[in-house]
């Protein structure tokens, strides 16, 4: 069975190449009613950089007309913030499709006017899972 990521209706759009390596990242979580996937640079630090962590949260729905599809609940940049032994995780950028919101460091705005910045995010995200595979990939189910 295929694993169809929700493009339709959504406050920001799904590049086709996203729902693809989402889809296939979720591909034996079928039976799962939730999943969440965590990218992760082992080597990620405040000191040293690296490239941020990502956290997607995806939940089935069932749709008489499309039949089961995943969607989008939101998608979280993570980065350092603070200094040395005082640095701590903390959301840089959050777009919550659920709420129709988009956090980032200075506050939060409908998640409409992120678009510009969300469609950078997808670029560079995609760059750096799938080009130069930059991350440990984790899945959990529920």
């Amino acid at each position: 069975m295929t694993i169809k990521i929700k493009h339709q209706d959504l406050f920001l759009p799904v590049s086709p190449m996203l729902a693809l390596h989402l889809a296939d990242l979720i591909s034996n979580y079928e039976a799962a009613s939730a999943v969440t996937i965590n990218f992760r640079d082992p080597n990620y630090s405040a000191e040293r950089g690296g490239f941020h962590p990502v956290e997607v949260r995806l939940e089935k729905e069932v749709n008489e007309e499309h039949g089961n599809q995943w969607r989008i609940c939101y998608i979280t940049d993570f980065s350092y913030v603070g200094v040395g032994y005082m640095a701590e995780l903390a959301k840089e950028l959050d777009f919550d499709f659920d709420n129709g919101i988009f956090r980032h460091l200075m506050g939060a705005t409908p998640i409409e006017q992120a678009r510009e910045i969300y469609q950078v995010w997808v670029q560079n995200f995609l760059a750096y899972s799938l080009g130069i595979k930059a991350y440990l990939v984790k899945v959990t189910s529920v």
